[in-house]
């Protein structure tokens, strides 16, 4: 199964100056892979399935709500977790054999406050452990709280809290992450970042997804929650990915 990490290598489909990015700075936005004209069906689709969740699937927290699993909300997400310029990232910065941890539903409260700032994992001491995006259901804009990100830092021996007393309060030299729906942050998992403040009376809606070593264990057993709809229509790439067999797993009855 590892042939399709040499095919994914071989694609290269992100430009010279996003991939310096990605590397020296550890984020960048760049268009997605929805349509324009399919963004409407794809908010939708996202209400929906939010509605229908299960609910051992929802976390409310104090600042968003968490959808877990939309790998297996239905067919307008498919195309997300296999974006070539997402897996691209991960063969640059991972550079070695990967799985999806988690692609979940997040929206940001209104008027909930900035997200402290945190590396998702610490770098080892000759390698990157984890490769995430966020795709824009919405736009993203400092007043309703964009993902702030700390250029450079995923290149630094410490964490935020280190030198921060607040890692709330702005960092120098921080940017937020703006963009239109449908637009896509790739991001280094040792990159300090977080969301900032919703300004906003309404939520701001993404997907987010996470990228980790292929002998890491997943945070959802993707073949145990494979569902039979989502299987029958995906290839051999989704399977490489998601780290599922040809076989048909056990199928956890939740939605």
């Amino acid at each position: 199964m590892d042939d399709w990490f040499s095919v994914i290598t071989a694609n290269s489909e992100l430009p010279a100056n996003a991939v310096q990015q990605l590397h020296d700075i550890g984020f960048i936005v760049i268009p997605g892979p929805i349509a324009p004209a399919k963004l409407s069906q794809l908010a939708e689709a996202y209400d929906a399935a939010v509605l229908a969740a299960h609910p051992d699937d929802v976390r409310f927290g104090s600042t968003s709500t968490r959808v877990n699993d939309f790998v297996n909300r239905g067919p307008d997400f498919d195309e997300i977790y296999v974006y070539q310029p997402i897996l691209e990232a991960c063969c640059r910065v991972i550079g070695r054999p990967f799985h999806l941890s988690t692609m979940h539903a997040r929206a940001l409260n209104p008027g909930a406050p900035a997200e402290g700032l945190h590396a998702d994992y610490r770098r080892k001491a000759d390698e990157w452990p984890m490769v995430g995006f966020i795709f824009m259901v919405d736009e993203f804009r400092s007043e309703n709280g964009a993902t702030r990100f700390v250029p450079g830092s995923h290149w630094w021996p410490h964490a935020p809290g280190d030198v921060m007393t607040d890692t709330t309060a702005n960092y120098e030299g921080q940017i937020a992450a703006c963009g239109a729906p449908g637009s896509v942050i790739i991001y280094n998992g040792s990159v300090w970042h977080g969301h900032g403040a919703n300004h906003t009376n309404r939520p701001r809606r993404s997907i987010q997804g996470a990228y980790i070593h292929r002998d890491d264990k997943q945070a959802i057993d993707q073949a145990a929650r494979i569902r039979p709809d989502t299987l029958g229509r995906i290839g051999g790439l989704a399977r490489y990915v998601l780290d599922i067999d040809s076989q048909r797993p056990a199928w956890d009855a939740r939605v």
